[in-house]
């Protein structure tokens, strides 16, 4: 049997983004992971399929697995052969009990390695605005637990309350007041700058900050969650300042994102980096053409025959080159033909392969090519790489005009319920600010779900936005007003133009 080995890793603070890459690289290759309560569900999204997950999630008293079992669970998989990820929220060893894990697997004589992960201690007040560290006003600090064991050494509340740098607290909400009083009773002062940030790194990250003196009954109204990290000293000051990540421009903001979850990347990362909660409702799923390959491997075949090949999607895009690939072809069969691409983000598809569509409309329509084509198409043979549904007047006017095309089926876009009853949930709660839509599809299928009542609670309570004339001409058609139309059909476009729309209006509160 191969021998096992045991990774524990830091996670991080729960920005996905701050995942270590040695972090990720294992989580894709691990046998075995066994997840903290802490650690943030899109990381836990990195993990690859068929990787058994053991949830060991710890929250205060609460313990999901006793930390004796899990220990044992770490011997007992490696010595079984596994590689496995014990992943861990923060740092393994800043008040993760790594450093008890590392010591059990090394008695048992289990092969380990540390991989450290950025602790919620430094990244946590970074986010919120405060250095822990400053030349002027802090040249050390000390990170607290906020929850002393019976094993604990005990913290020296008098050596604490006489620092001079900064104090961090982690997992302190719960002992909030007391750790208030400790540091006062002992001689701190009761006007020293404290700060609370729960969720720290998240786009539901909140901070409240006072002083001793008032941060306890500030938090109890603010009606702060679980995790938060308390920073306490003169740092603290320079959050009014420096403050940068709560006042990005999408912050806190519930999006939901309609697209497929294979086109879904680009989105969701540009809403995510100008602060936005993404929620993922995919109301389409890309698939393979349902009847056969048969019009898409005709065009391909035959390529030689074309004079100008038309592409409608990105997922045309790549369709039509997996297949061209499977037949033992690239790029160079297309060398002689005119190539056009609909919409900006195809013609971005098709330049990361080596191509420059020569044809690109203004509009993402396929009949806005018509006007960049010549009247007389007489001997023009065109190909057209779309879905199997779609719009015909590009088709039925190039014909008109006397020229030939055949159509390349190159997939299908079919309804999904994925996740739906969580959107209805969402909805009825108020918990959404905006939805978005790039595709007439995603429109259909949405409101074809939902009921009367819904439709009318969603469009009350949340901004409907549409990434072009094609998207907002079906919503129109339905009765739903738009909110926010993007000047030009792209992703970038709608993005920029959802985040002016929140800059013009009231700020969140």
């Amino acid at each position: 049997m191969p021998e096992g080995k045991v990774f524990l890793v830091g996670a991080g603070p729960g920005d996905p983004a701050l995942l270590t890459l040695k972090a990720a690289k294992l989580l894709q290759e691990a046998d075995v992971v066994v997840v903290d309560a802490l650690v943030s569900p899109a990381i836990l999204r990195m993990i690859a399929p068929g990787v058994r997950v053991v949830d060991a999630g710890k929250r205060a008293s609460r313990h999901t697995l006793p930390q004796e079992t899990t220990n044992q669970i770490l011997v007992d998989e490696a010595k079984r052969g596994n590689r496995v990820v014990r992943l861990k929220g923060g740092d393994p060893f800043v008040f993760g009990r790594g450093g008890e894990e590392a010591e059990e697997l090394s008695r048992n004589g289990v092969d380990f390695e540390v991989v450290p992960g950025i602790s919620s201690a430094i990244a946590g007040p970074a986010y919120a605005g405060i250095p822990v560290t400053h030349r002027s006003l802090a040249t050390s600090v000390s990170l607290i637990t906020g929850h002393e064991s019976d094993e604990s050494s005990g913290i020296d509340w008098e050596r604490l309350a006489a620092s001079s740098g900064t104090l961090v607290f982690l997992m302190g909400l719960g002992r909030l007041s007391s750790i208030c009083e400790q540091l006062v009773s002992r001689g701190m002062n009761s006007h020293m700058p404290v700060a609370v940030i729960a969720k720290a790194t998240t786009a539901e990250q909140r901070t409240v900050t006072g002083t001793l003196a008032t941060i306890a009954a500030r938090v109890q109204e603010a009606e702060l969650p679980a995790p938060a990290l308390v920073v306490v000293g003169r740092v603290v000051a320079l959050r009014e300042s420096i403050e940068w990540f709560e006042k990005r421009p999408l912050f806190g903001r519930r999006i939901v994102v309609t697209r497929a979850r294979e086109q879904a990347s680009d989105l969701r990362r540009l809403l995510e980096d100008a602060g936005a909660i993404v929620l993922e409702f995919p109301m389409v799923e890309i698939a393979a053409p349902s009847d056969s390959w048969a019009s898409l491997d005709s065009v391909i075949d035959r390529i030689g025959e074309y004079d100008r090949l038309v592409f409608t999607s990105t997922n045309g895009v790549a369709a039509f080159f997996e297949r061209l690939f499977e037949k033992g072809r690239d790029a160079r069969a297309l060398s002689r033909l005119e190539i056009a691409a609909v919409g900006e983000t195809t013609a971005g598809a098709l330049r990361n392969l080596g191509l420059a569509a020569d044809l690109v409309p203004e509009k993402f329509q396929s009949a806005a090519l018509l006007p960049l084509l010549p009247e007389d198409q007489s001997g023009v043979s065109t190909a057209v790489v779309r879905a199997a549904a779609g719009r015909d007047e590009l088709i039925d006017e190039l014909r008109r005009r006397g020229g030939r095309v055949d159509l390349a089926v190159a997939y299908e876009t079919k309804a999904t319920d994925e996740g739906l009853d969580e959107l209805r949930a969402l909805l009825s709660a108020g918990s959404i600010d905006c939805v978005t839509f790039t595709s007439s599809s995603t429109v259909t299928n949405l409101f074809e779900r939902l009921g009367a009542d819904e439709k009318a609670t969603l469009l009350d309570r949340a901004v409907v936005a549409s990434i072009g004339p094609s998207t907002s001409e079906t919503l129109r058609g339905l009765d739903v007003p738009i909110g926010i139309e993007a000047p030009l059909p792209s992703i970038a476009a709608l993005v920029d133009a959802v985040i002016a729309h929140y800059r013009r209006d009231t700020p969140k509160g």
